[in-house]
């Protein structure tokens, strides 16, 4: 069953701040209240720090696949390693496909898994994202405290050591950016549901790998 997205997770506020001890240390993580749809307006202050699209595969590559995806969706999780897996070995790597990830926060937790991928910067970015799909069972719990927890040991396992991961989980104005973008970007494209898939901007439902290579194929005969 696709997880739908519901008008507060598609209209989120600015980040507020709660207090989680972790490893600990008291550290500060930012929360997702909904907001009214009203207040969108008012959302992304031009003050906020530039959010970068993760992106695999060659820029003048003739096709182009946008996926919204929530690092706490299970058909998501799914996607990156039945879907995603082929689709770089077939056409990301061979100059075929532009894959451009984009973060949809159905909750703090999704938000917080995206800031610890985020930590290493773009060149291990996917790296870490993988480890966040492939241990999503594991690290998503109902306990707020283990979560946050559960992914600084993902981000240890990564590489990154505690000062940088203090430092990404508890930066404020990159939270609040990455919101604002998510916003901007999921009411542009109308995204209702992940995984989505925007194929030379035309969008698709979640589908199997063989469903979407037979629209990449019809892609790349039009050139």
């Amino acid at each position: 069953m696709v997880n739908q997205l519901g008008l507060a997770a598609l209209a989120l506020t600015t980040v507020a701040g709660i207090a989680l001890w972790t490893a600990g240390q008291q550290a500060a993580l930012p929360l997702l209240p909904p907001m009214t749809a009203s207040a969108q307006e008012t959302a992304a202050p031009a003050t906020l720090p530039a959010v970068t699209d993760m992106a695999l595969g060659a820029e003048d590559a003739p096709v182009t696949i946008i996926e919204y995806s929530s690092f706490t969706c299970p058909h998501c999780a799914t996607f990156e390693n039945e879907v995603l897996t082929p689709l770089k070995r077939d056409y990301i790597d061979t100059g075929k496909v532009r894959f451009v990830f984009r973060e949809v926060y159905f909750d703090r937790y999704g938000l917080w898994a995206a800031m610890v991928a985020r930590c290493g910067g773009e060149m291990r970015y996917f790296g870490i994202a993988d480890m966040i799909f492939d241990q999503q069972r594991e690290w998503v719990t109902d306990n707020p405290q283990q979560v946050a927890e559960n992914l600084r040991r993902i981000g240890r396992a990564a590489g990154l050591d505690d000062v940088a991961l203090d430092a990404c989980m508890n930066d404020q104005p990159k939270a609040e950016a990455m919101v604002a973008a998510f916003q901007k970007n999921s009411a542009a494209d109308g995204i209702t549901a992940t995984p989505s898939l925007i194929v030379n901007g035309t969008k698709h439902s979640n589908m199997s790998y063989e469903d979407l290579k037979k629209l990449i194929e019809a892609e790349l005969s039009k050139g």
